[in-house]
């Protein structure tokens, strides 16, 4: 049976040399099978109005009908149109190719870690992210003076390889304080609240609910009920971290300014101010609040009902049990 990793038909941005700088894919697929897989898995570069029309008629054919009107519709678009089909998860080998993998993680089609991304940052162009879409950096100054004799001024929002995600798509039931601070590729689950400091990565995300007042870098994955207090960070493979993948579990609470550089289990917090990396000397302590052991931080990863924090006469690290976790307040993540 035809089987494809991803597909998406869309509309792109290129420069004068003719080079995609991004596109916008408004209803990328994942895992397709069957007849619509037979339809797509071919299906791969710019496409021509008559190529459109022929697509149409077979997604119509296949009984995907939402698709025959997307092709419909673009038929008509001054602008170019280019369809990415990934046939199986393989890195991606064009800027086509690395914005469908975004925009599948950001549409909640794959999680973090769930699609091939190697060398997808070296892809993607740097770019002027402006009110008038993408600008390649070699056209700004002239797109700049055309503003200027026009009366009017070119906004430019960011210079960057990644631009936000709300200008592609706001996943249902999230809260996002200041958009420029979720990246296209970042995977939001619903009851997700993101805080004007708050910061989410590509390939990184939150299961949600969940409030996020620090930063989730590239790779981290948040679970289910946990918070970010503000200022907070998580180590990310781009950022230092090397190869083990961050994750922090669910019901936890990273206090503000707090940082993180192990996988963290479930219901675990970490103390305001204090940053935990795997080579931190931490003292474990009992029920009784005495030390039984003082171990290197990467020996708790990923061990749940934990308590980090440091003693404020000593200031060693220290470690106990922690089964009274903080209940979050649920009406804090009702973002319907």
């Amino acid at each position: 049976m035809t089987a494809v990793h991803g597909f998406g038909l869309g509309v792109a941005t290129k420069n004068k040399a003719g080079e995609i700088l991004e596109v916008f894919y408004p209803k990328p697929l994942h895992n397709l099978s069957g007849d619509l897989a037979a339809v797509v898995k071919d299906v791969k570069g710019e496409l021509d109005a008559a190529a459109l029309n022929e697509l149409a008629s077979a997604f119509a054919g296949v009984g995907a009908d939402d698709l025959a009107a997307i092709a419909h519709q673009l038929q008509d678009s001054s602008r170019p149109v280019v369809a990415s089909a990934l046939v199986e998860d393989m890195a991606p080998e064009s800027v086509a190719d690395a914005y469908l993998k975004l925009h599948m993680l950001s549409h909640r089609l794959v999680h973090p870690h769930g699609t091939q991304l190697e060398g997808l940052f070296g892809l993607l162009p740097n770019v002027a992210w402006t009110d008038q879409g993408a600008v390649c950096l070699n056209e700004l100054a002239e797109r700049q003076l055309d503003a200027r004799l026009r009366g009017t001024v070119l906004e430019v929002s960011s210079v960057d390889k990644f631009p936000k995600m709300t200008n592609y798509v706001v996943p249902a039931g999230v809260r996002i304080a200041h958009t420029a601070r979720v990246r296209l590729g970042a995977y939001l689950g619903e009851g997700t609240t993101v805080m004007h400091e708050g910061f989410i990565n590509f390939n990184a995300g939150t299961e949600g609910p969940g409030m996020v007042e620090g930063r989730i870098s590239a790779g981290v994955w948040v679970g289910a009920g946990s918070d970010l207090g503000g200022g907070c960070s998580t180590m990310g493979t781009l950022s230092g971290g090397g190869n083990i993948i961050i994750s922090v579990g669910k019901e936890c609470l990273i206090g503000a300014n707090a940082g993180l550089g192990i996988p963290l289990g479930d219901r675990c917090t970490i103390e305001a101010g204090l940053f935990i990396t795997a080579g931190t000397k931490v003292t474990v302590l009992d029920g009784a609040r005495k030390p039984v052991e003082t171990v290197s931080a990467r020996n708790l990863a990923g061990k749940s009902d934990l308590l980090f924090r440091r003693n404020s006469t000593s200031g060693a690290v220290e470690c106990l049990s922690n089964r009274s976790a903080i209940e979050l307040n649920e009406s804090l993540h009702a973002n319907n």
